[in-house]
């Protein structure tokens, strides 16, 4: 049995799941599916396109398969697609795809916090948490178990990588690599995510690795091709290694800075 309070309003045609709570004033359209045990709080709209999975958690504010802010779209007919066990807090807003994806999709078990505005065409998997303020722009991609801190913006076709770890108030302009930790302006490499990679029960040795994989990418001076060439030749292949390298190697518009020095002092942590 669902819980559908008073002066809500849901269309007839939309599909909601099993025990699915909505609360007062919400707004669902007719193209809309909801999975099963789904709580959508008050004060929430969801339009046309929408495909919402079991376990969410919608809070007050937020805004689900709005059209994107894109002057190139025409109205064709996409998606915006939240897995299973996903939290999207106040006023969170996330755009519909246009017809370059076809939709916009967040990942299972992500946590969405307050004010983060997800555009059109943006990949997230699962995992992922989004801070406070949190704003990408079309065409994103972030792999699964990512985090980026409060105020983060993120450029048009940007790209970041899994276990990735972005600090506070930083601007993404160029594509970040798994398992690291960037930060400072221009954003830089700051080291490996060790403390988020434990939490996941890495290995020490495999931390050790991307460690050593990082260091002679982003702190012994070489360029890209030739820091890649060294990587093949010194360190043993892994799955580790081979998602860095070839998330690097298909990494349009280049990488974050690496290890560099300011004022005469190293900025750098490991």
């Amino acid at each position: 049995m669902n819980n559908l309070q008073s002066h809500s309003v849901v269309h007839p045609d939309a599909k909601i799941g099993k025990d699915v709570t909505i609360g007062p004033f919400t707004c669902i359209e007719k193209d809309v599916v909801i999975g099963d045990g789904t709580w959508i709080g008050p004060n929430v709209t969801i339009f046309d396109g929408a495909r919402i999975g079991k376990n969410c958690k919608i809070f007050p504010g937020a805004v689900i398969a709005g059209i994107p802010q894109d002057l190139k779209f025409q109205g064709e007919l996409t998606t915006a697609e939240i897995g299973d066990n996903t939290i999207v807090r106040e006023y969170v807003t996330v755009n519909r795809g246009t017809s370059y994806a076809d939709k916009t999709k967040v990942g299972k078990n992500c946590l969405l916090m307050a004010y983060v505005h997800v555009a059109h065409d943006c990949i997230l998997g699962d995992h992922v948490i989004l801070a406070n303020n949190v704003n990408l722009a079309g065409h994103v991609e972030i792999e699964d178990w990512a985090i980026l801190e409060g105020l983060v913006a993120v450029q048009q076709f940007t790209k970041i990588g899994q276990h990735a770890f972005i600090a506070g108030a930083s601007l993404v302009r160029k594509n970040v690599p798994p398992y690291i930790k960037a930060a400072r302006e221009p954003l830089a490499y700051a080291g490996v995510n060790g403390i988020g990679l434990r939490r996941r029960n890495f290995e020490e040795e495999v931390i050790k690795e991307i460690h050593d994989i990082y260091r002679i990418l982003f702190v012994r001076g070489y360029n890209i091709s030739n820091a890649l060439e060294e990587i093949e030749k010194t360190i043993a292949p892994s799955a580790e290694r081979e998602t860095i390298l070839s998330f690097i190697r298909a990494a349009e518009g280049g990488i974050v800075r690496g290890f560099h020095k300011v004022n005469g002092s190293s900025v750098y942590e490991d």
